[in-house]
């Protein structure tokens, strides 16, 4: 499993208030860009897995109304989270 317990709380460590703090809005975006960039590389190597890809699409509309939902509530903390994760060029 590529996703394990341990990965999760240092997901949420890093990014979020706390390990134990999941409906923090930062963490849940760093964990589905976690989730997105393993998808994308599963993809690269199985071009015909449709369910995968159709899974893809889906964690990237969560996430971005998710950054819909920083950016519109605190600007600061939208900018920082982009910043980190690398999500635009």
């Amino acid at each position: 499993m590529y996703l394990t317990k341990e990965i999760k709380e240092q997901i949420f460590a890093k990014h979020g208030k706390s390990a134990n703090d999941t409906g923090n809005s930062e963490g849940q975006i760093a964990l589905f860009t976690f989730r997105i960039n393993h998808l994308t590389e599963h993809l690269k190597n199985n071009r015909k897995d449709y369910n995968t890809e159709r899974s893809l699409v889906k964690l990237v509309g969560k996430r971005r109304s998710l950054l819909d939902y920083l950016k519109k509530t605190d600007i600061t903390r939208y900018r920082a989270i982009i910043k980190e994760l690398g999500i635009r060029k």
